[in-house]
C-alpha cells in the first residue's frame, strides 16, 4: 500500500505553533495550492485547494521560525484522517497531511529584502539552489552531495504574484 502526498505552494498564514502534553512542538500550516486550465469556452479558469498539513519535532519549531504568510514550501508526507467530537457531541472528520519532510524554497529573506539571502537556516551539509530542508530524523553526514536545483523551477519565483 503507498500513502504519499507531495505538494508546492504557499503558506495562507503564519504557521500555528503548540506543544503536546508531554512538550513535544506540533506546527499547523495552511497551504495553498493551485491549478489553471481551459474550459469548454476557452476561458482561462483558475483553482485554489487548501490543504492543512501537521509538522512534528524540530521540523515544527524550524517552521515556525522561518515560515511565514506567503511563504513557499515543498511538503512531502501521507494523509491522515482524524475522528473527533465537536462541542454538541457529532463525531467530525479532518483530514491532514503528516509531513515527514518540509523544504523551504523561498529565496528572499523579507526582513533584509535582499533577493539573494535565504529565509531558512542552512544544514550541517551544503546545498547549492536556496532549498532547506528539514526532516523529521536526523540525516547522516554525507561527503559529497549531488544538487538537482529547485523541485519545479517554475514555481521558485518572487513573491510578487502571491494571491493572499
Amino acid at each position: 500500500m503507498l500513502n504519499k502526498v507531495m505538494i508546492i505552494g504557499h503558506l495562507g498564514a503564519d504557521p500555528e505553533l503548540r506543544y503536546t502534553q508531554s512538550g513535544s512542538p506540533v506546527a499547523t500550516l495552511r497551504i495553498a495550492t493551485d491549478e489553471s486550465y481551459n474550459d469548454k469556452e476557452g476561458n482561462r479558469v483558475e483553482r485554489t485547494e487548501w490543504h492543512r498539513v501537521v509538522v512534528f519535532q524540530r521540523a515544527a519549531e524550524n517552521c515556525n521560525q522561518y515560515l511565514h504568510k506567503g511563504s513557499l514550501v515543498y511538503v512531502e508526507g501521507r494523509l491522515q484522517t482524524r475522528k473527533w467530537q465537536d462541542q454538541n457531541g457529532q463525531d467530525r472528520y479532518s483530514t491532514e497531511i503528516r509531513a515527514d519532510r518540509v523544504q523551504f524554497l523561498d529565496r528572499r529573506n523579507s526582513a533584509e529584502g535582499d533577493s539573494d539571502s535565504y529565509s531558512a537556516p542552512r544544514p550541517s551539509v551544503p546545498r547549492q539552489g536556496g532549498q532547506r530542508s528539514f526532516n523529521r530524523a536526523p540525516q547522516p553526514q554525507q561527503d559529497s552531495f549531488e544538487d538537482n536545483g529547485p523541485v519545479f523551477p517554475s514555481e521558485v519565483s518572487t513573491m510578487d504574484d502571491v494571491p493572499f
